[in-house]
């Protein structure tokens, strides 16, 4: 019997697990071997998010979150945008991360489930300042962190959104891969990083369900946190699971029921993920930007009054209206519910014909005006879009007026897409409009400039030190 049953276990033993080869990968990944596109796209990608961390900078959510901080965290190792003040890593990495969050404004990637790669930005950030890496490493870091959050992205069959799980729960198995390359650990130490940090947190799905709390957008800044602890703890010599992902009681255990892994894996290096990543044109849910862009268009194009509307109806996908048309999106009374509901944004879309971070201060979302269009607005799912998604973000949008004309339109994916991307020419406007109450023109400049030359510049520290506020906030923020 024993001798039978050895081989066997040995061949178990042997079999190499996903994240040993991921780990391999990331610990070898240099510079040199980056496209010029891909490190085109971090430049592109790190702009906007600090232009996101800074609006974020001056939100009520992070307000409460770096006066905790303030409280509780150590006294150096990394910089927090904004402030300028030196935290422990972890601390930083989480006040970072939630503030390029919180206005749910960064980059988006939707395939089988959606993600926010730019959430784990400040991971590479913070790691990068402990290690005196310089800019050519940070954009490694940042490239590693889209290509396996988009990865994984890809690899489950539904997404674990339609499982009932938030993306952070991605985000946990990737963060300790950036983490840990830009500490420049062992393969081996990577991995046990993935273990730890991966096995330790799953978010569930109820922080994007319903009635929005501040939740919705910490979550994933959590889960970076994460990753940059079990860095640390790997570093020292801490081990995890090995085989998180495709082992007993692992994500695909777990999780099921169909994961194609060999995504994961499948031509790394050949091409670039980040390559492939949208970029935000509007402070909302993802899903709710076709429809905008469409609103928009429509509203612009026939000159549509807010009085001259008596319907609007959006088809759409089953996940957009089941997540975004709820009965409480037809009611918000927060930011987080607000940039959540479909209703709501087309309401402001019709009301101030945009739709900007400018709409979701607590006086707008109350507005009478933008108020009065939540009613008009019904929004149902479509079969045939459902077949298309999310290879296409279709939606078709009929507006009916009072006196009885009827304009009607179809979208297949908004501004800010890879296949119609926002300009560098808008990228830098979104980042000033962000940046520009709480940063001077002086400093605004010199942050971009050193952005768009990030391949040159000698330290992460000295750029972080870049992102500093020098015009104070106003009362309350916004």
């Amino acid at each position: 019997m024993s001798t039978t049953a050895a081989p066997a276990s040995s061949k178990a033993a042997a079999k190499p697990t996903i994240t040993a080869a991921v780990a391999q990968w990331a610990a070898g990944l240099k510079f040199e071997q980056l496209s010029q596109d891909a490190v085109y796209q971090a430049k592109r990608f790190l702009l906007d998010s600090i232009g996101c961390a800074l609006g974020g900078y001056q939100q009520h959510d992070v307000m409460i979150a770096l006066e905790v901080l303030n409280e509780i965290a150590g006294p150096s190792g990394a910089t927090v945008i904004g402030s300028g003040r030196q935290m422990d890593v972890m601390s930083a990495s989480l006040a970072n991360a939630l503030m390029i969050r919180c206005m749910d404004y960064n980059d988006i990637y939707w395939k089988q489930d959606p993600s926010h790669p730019s959430d784990i930005f400040p991971a590479a950030m913070a790691a990068g300042e402990r290690a005196g890496s310089d800019g050519r490493e940070l954009i490694v870091g940042l490239v590693l962190g889209h290509e396996f959050e988009m990865r994984l992205c890809e690899a489950a069959f539904p997404g674990i959104r339609e499982r009932g799980w938030h993306h952070a729960t991605l985000t946990a198995f990737v963060s300790p891969i950036v983490a840990g390359r830009m500490l420049c650990l062992s393969a081996e130490q990577i991995q046990h990083a993935i273990g730890i940090s991966a096995s330790a947190r799953a978010t569930l799905g109820a922080v994007t369900a319903g009635k929005l709390t501040m939740m919705k957008n910490t979550v994933d800044p959590m889960a970076t946190q994460s990753g940059v602890l079990a860095a640390l703890l790997a570093e020292k010599g801490y081990t995890g699971p090995e085989h998180v992902i495709d082992g007993k009681e692992g994500l695909v255990h777990c999780f099921g029921p169909e994961w194609k892994l060999n995504i994961l894996t499948d031509g790394l290096g050949d091409s670039w993920r980040i390559t492939q990543c949208g970029m935000k044109a509007f402070p909302t849910e993802a899903l709710t930007h076709t429809p905008i862009s469409a609103v928009l268009a429509l509203v612009k194009d026939h000159d549509l009054k807010p009085n001259d509307i008596a319907r609007v109806h959006i088809r759409t996908t089953a996940r957009a209206t089941d997540i975004l048309s709820d009965p409480s999106k037809y009611d918000p009374h927060t930011k987080e519910t607000a940039d959540h509901s479909l209703p709501y944004v087309i309401a402001a879309a019709i009301a101030e014909r945009q739709v900007t971070p400018l709409q979701f201060t607590q006086a707008k979302i109350m507005d009478p005006v933008i108020r009065a269009q939540l009613s008009k607005i019904a929004v149902a799912a479509d079969p045939e879009i459902e077949k298309v998604f999310p290879a296409l973000q279709r939606v078709i949008v009929r507006i009916h007026t009072i006196d009885g004309r009827e304009y009607t339109t179809q979208l297949d994916y908004p501004k800010g897409d890879p296949r119609n991307p926002l300009t560098d020419k808008e990228v830098e406007e979104k980042f000033e409009a962000l940046a520009e109450p709480v940063m001077s023109r002086e400093a605004r400049r010199r942050a971009m400039d050193a952005i768009w030359n990030l391949e040159k510049q000698p330290s992460v520290t000295a750029l972080m030190k870049l992102f500093k506020a020098d015009r104070a906030l106003t009362a309350g923020g916004h």
